[in-house]
């Protein structure tokens, strides 16, 4: 059911974790070389899991627990991979005449962020669905 607005916001995550880490570099190494995704197997393993833990969520439409759980099971995956960004971040010297940061580590915030607001659709949606039963 693409019409509901969690499974715009899964999506978003799929293409945005299993997309931009290959066009947008996450760091740079000393010699101004760019490194991305793909150049680390365990950070690429992780955002293909979060893509593929979004598509999981998006198709599991009709059990909206499921979807929930798969969410916040996807939510400690960004936060272990932005704690780990974090981490590397702090390792890197300081500010040389370039930086030696890149865009690419903002997208598991993004991540994070789109995955609280479908959950919060989701749990829009189970409360509707439950207020519709007591009616009956």
């Amino acid at each position: 059911m693409i019409q509901r607005i969690q499974s715009i916001y899964l999506l978003a995550v799929a293409l945005a974790t299993g997309v931009l880490p290959f066009w947008l570099p996450l760091w740079y190494t000393a010699d101004l070389v760019e490194v991305f995704a793909a150049s680390e197997l365990w950070i690429l393993l992780v955002f293909l899991g979060g893509a593929a833990l979004a598509l999981i969520a998006l198709f599991s439409f009709k059990t909206r627990q499921h979807q929930f759980v798969l969410n916040r099971f996807n939510i400690l995956l960004n936060l272990f991979l932005l704690g780990s960004f974090v981490f590397r971040t702090l390792k890197l010297s300081g500010e040389a005449a370039v930086s030696e940061k890149g865009i690419g580590l903002l997208i598991p915030v993004f991540s994070i962020v789109l995955l609280v607001l479908a959950n919060k659709a989701i749990r829009k949606d189970e409360e509707l669905v439950k207020s519709v039963d007591r009616l009956r």
